[in-house]
Order: structure tokens, then C-alpha cells, then sequence
């Protein structure tokens, strides 16, 4: 069994169906990827992975735990790094971590030393006192992923984490993200970017409203499609690549 186990997923809202029926299994320790255009659903399967709304029908567990009866559970041992930038404009980097610390009961005297070591291994020791507001995008994006690390979670929920990123700031948290990889964290992401679920992802599931095509390797997706994974992607969705809205 895997570490997240859905059978039959579906979320309505109204007479919206933006998750028809979905069933897959993540394995401890991959990095797994949903890919999909405007309004394939994969944002919302996130969501309710992360108990942050319930699914319609159909069963979702997370460590063997129903994500609909232990969300506190879960959460515990869950980071989220979302897309957009929800930093505290007002604290510097170093106090942003040691606030957000206490949604953990992590005392603050541990939390400080927890935080420096988070800062060092995102680059951003240097930045420790520097307000929010003088960050460059990359290094909000090291912030973030540095913050969903503070409960040393065993699944980590990356949302676009390099949105908006050059390619060198990109290739930054990629490193960052194998390293996590490599000490068994469990990895779970969408992204726009092909390249980037090429690099990362152990296997990719394809969505398109709301239904799941498919879920393989990129390598064994392109042996039998041809191509990169864009053209894959763009075979079997017919979609170009673009922003999520569900």
C-alpha cells in the first residue's frame, strides 16, 4: 500500500464535477507529478490530499489514515510549499519561520536553531535579518520551501514551486528538492514547467477535466509517445500548456 492511496476520488462543486472518479497510489519516498490544463482537477486532488476540503465521494488516505477522519494527523506530518507567496510582509526571514513554527507547538527556543538550520540549507543564512520585502522571487521561493520543512514532514506538497523562477533560481530548488528526495521525503507536485516533471518525478499522472489518462514514468510516457514530455503532454490533452484554475 502506498503512502497515498485514492479509490474512486470525486468532487462536485454544484453541478461542477471537477474530480470524476479518480484512483491512483503514491509510493513512499518518489516524487510524483499531476500535469493538466485549465481545469483538469489536479489542484483540487492536492487540496483534499491535504485535507483542506473533502472529496464528494470516494476514499482518500494519507499514512494509512482517512483524510476525511484524522486531518489533524495528517497535517502534522505533512509541508505545503503553495504557488503563491503568502510570507508576512512585515517580519523579516528568520522571524518568518519562527512564527509560522508555532502552528507546530515547536517551542521557540528550538524553533530558532530549527529555523537556521532551514536557512542554511535553502542558501539564505545571509538573509536572516533582511525584511521579506527586499527578497528577490527566487529567494521567497527558497523561503517557502524552507518554512514547509519546519514540522520535518514525511510528504511534502509542492504547488508550482518554481513559478516565475529564471532558470538558474529553478535549478536551485530542484537540487534542493532531489536532496529531500534522496532522504526518502515523499514529493508530490504540479507544475506547468515539462522539464521540471521530467527532472523530478519518479511517475506523472495526466489529468484533463477532471479525468485521470494516465500514469506512468515520463521515461516509458515518451517510449510510447515519442517526443519530450511537452509533446506527450500535448498529444494526449490536446491542450497547450497554461495555468491552473481547479
Amino acid at each position: 500500500m502506498g503512502i497515498i492511496t485514492s479509490d474512486g476520488l470525486t468532487k462536485k462543486y454544484g453541478e461542477l464535477l471537477a474530480v470524476n472518479d479518480v484512483s491512483f497510489d503514491i509510493n513512499e519516498g518518489e516524487c510524483f507529478g499531476f500535469l493538466g490544463p485549465n481545469g483538469a482537477g489536479k489542484t483540487t486532488v492536492m487540496s483534499i490530499i491535504y485535507c483542506f476540503m473533502p472529496p464528494t465521494s470516494g476514499l482518500v488516505k494519507v499514512f494509512n489514515m482517512d483524510v476525511t477522519k484524522e486531518p489533524g494527523t495528517i497535517k502534522s506530518r505533512t509541508g505545503v510549499m503553495p504557488q503563491d507567496d503568502n510570507l508576512d510582509p512585515d517580519l523579516s526571514v528568520l522571524e518568518n519561520l519562527i512564527v509560522y513554527a508555532r502552528y507546530f507547538d515547536i517551542m521557540k527556543k528550538d524553533s530558532l536553531a530549527l529555523s537556521n538550520r532551514l536557512l542554511e540549507f535553502v542558501d539564505l543564512s545571509e538573509k536572516a535579518d533582511v525584511n521579506i520585502k527586499d527578497l528577490s522571487g527566487g529567494m521567497k521561493r527558497r523561503l517557502l520551501l524552507a518554512r514547509s520543512l519546519l514540522n520535518d514532514p514525511d510528504l511534502l506538497i509542492l504547488d508550482e514551486p518554481t513559478t516565475g523562477l529564471d532558470p538558474h533560481s529553478r535549478r536551485d530548488v530542484w537540487a534542493k528538492l532531489n536532496h529531500l528526495k534522496f532522504n526518502n521525503t515523499t514529493l508530490l507536485l504540479t507544475t506547468h514547467y515539462m522539464e521540471e516533471a521530467q527532472r523530478l518525478c519518479d511517475r506523472v499522472a495526466i489529468m484533463d477535466l477532471g479525468k485521470l489518462i494516465t500514469i506512468d514514468s515520463p521515461a516509458n510516457l515518451m517510449d510510447i509517445h515519442g517526443g519530450n514530455l511537452e509533446d506527450v503532454y500535448i498529444k494526449l490533452t490536446g491542450k497547450k500548456l497554461s495555468g491552473d484554475t481547479v
